[in-house]
């Protein structure tokens, strides 16, 4: 994400966002139960968890350390916030459980406010202290500071939800050879949207590419490709920056265009401008859209004919009980259901940290690392996941795929991409 370009739209919409995902500007967390804000230390505990199982090995060693330099307070809190409410309900499970390798985990957190001294500081407090995983935000630029200091203690750096490949040697070098996300790579979004189009018979469609951030051009990069590769013709290509003021033209070159779908990835203010604006012209083409454009907050009460691609359904009707059972944990924790499905990926994440520690015996970060590579179709509560040399960014992740009808959200299917699609 561009920091420098997208301060006063995403403030804009921040109030928003943040009342539907469950957080506040004027607390520091959001994952306690008693809703008292922590600084360092870990979040609370949930008791809508598992019953507790009877271990299967006395819990002997000390505490296997995860820190999170992460944002509570900013306004990546909205995505941030509802992950590491996730994690923390895994890291209870697995506690409960007994632990992991004959000892707990435990959940540390620290809130950065995005602020990249503060970020700095987190890490290297976090590092010292005997973090043995750093969790980082969800978003790669602000991300950095503290993915560089855990890079230089050869420690591994995860972010829950980053949607690029940038976390990893695409950004860092050889170094970023311990960076990690579980978030879905654009490249696998975008193909898994255009396989979905296909299958629909929709074979030409208008692109709306927004430039604002690196994940909203892959994914619509990732689309087109993977549709061209399939049959698909991508008749009319628009482009525009979130905000710049030129969503209006955008819709009118797109609507009432004659193609069989109106493709985007996009949020903010000019989401939901961009699908009221086609609909008020009077065409009810189906419109195709991200992760991006998850969650009711946005959704006009009369939009319809409107599909996305997401991690979970956070609507009721998401087809694993895993995932319904997690929904209803977090709702304990903070009072309402999460806002998007972008918070199952904490969980994932916290899965498969647990298994690379049990894997290999320890917390050795190459070593962690060098596991992590190694998963192909790995089960977690979001589905089987996979990453590689180029991608350590998640693929293969099954995908819900759901349609806005007079404003409600239904599934539609579950379906995963064949392949991450080529974008260069």
């Amino acid at each position: 994400m561009q920091p420098t370009r997208r301060f006063m739209w995403l403030l804009m919409v921040m109030a928003l966002v943040v009342a539907a995902c469950g957080t506040a500007a004027d607390t520091t967390t959001t994952t306690a139960a008693d809703a008292e804000p922590p600084t360092t230390e870990a979040p609370g505990t949930t008791e809508a968890t598992e019953p507790e199982p009877d271990p299967e090995e006395p819990i002997t060693g000390e505490p296997i350390v995860i820190g999170a330099a992460i944002d509570q307070t900013g306004f990546m809190a909205p995505f941030d916030g509802p992950a590491i409410v996730a994690a923390q309900i895994k890291v209870d499970q697995i506690n409960a459980a007994g632990g992991v390798n004959g000892s707990q985990l435990e959940l540390r957190v620290v809130d950065t406010q995005l602020d990249p001294e503060q970020t700095t500081s987190a890490a290297i407090d976090m590092l010292d202290a005997g973090a043995a995983v750093l969790l980082v935000t969800c978003d790669v630029d602000f991300a950095t500071p503290a993915v560089q200091e855990a890079l230089n203690a050869q420690v591994l750096a995860v972010a829950p939800c980053i949607g690029t490949d940038q976390m990893g040697p695409v950004r860092f070098g050889e170094q970023g050879e311990l960076a990690f996300s579980f978030g879905n790579v654009a490249q696998d979004e975008g193909a898994v949207m255009a396989e979905f189009a296909i299958d629909q018979g929709w074979m030409t469609a208008a692109v709306a590419k927004d430039n604002l951030i690196v994940y909203f051009q892959n994914v619509v990069d990732a689309f087109t490709a993977r549709y061209e590769e399939l049959g698909g013709t991508v008749s009319i290509q628009e482009e525009f920056t979130n905000g710049d003021g030129t969503i209006g033209s955008v819709v009118s070159t797109v609507a009432n265009s004659g193609v069989d779908v109106i493709v985007t990835s996009t949020a903010f203010d000019d989401m939901p401008a961009l699908a009221q604006g086609v609909r008020s012209l009077g065409d009810d083409t189906p419109m195709l859209c991200s992760w991006s454009c998850d969650g009711a907050y946005w959704i006009p009460e009369d939009l319809s004919n409107f599909y996305l691609v997401t991690f979970a359904s956070v609507f009721g009707d998401d087809p694993s009980s895993e995932v319904n059972d997690l929904i209803a944990a977090m709702e304990e924790v903070t009072g309402q259901p999460p806002a998007t499905g972008g918070f199952i990926t904490g969980a994932a994440t916290i899965e498969a940290i647990a298994a690379a520690i049990m894997a290999t015996g320890g917390t050795d970060g190459p070593a962690l690392a060098s596991h992590l590579l190694t998963l192909d179709g790995f089960p977690t509560i979001t589905g089987p996941i996979s990453f590689s040399d180029d991608y350590h960014t998640v693929f293969g992740r099954e995908y819900r795929v759901l349609v806005v009808q007079d404003g409600q959200h239904s599934l539609v299917e579950t379906r995963q991409a064949t392949s991450p699609a080529d974008i260069g």
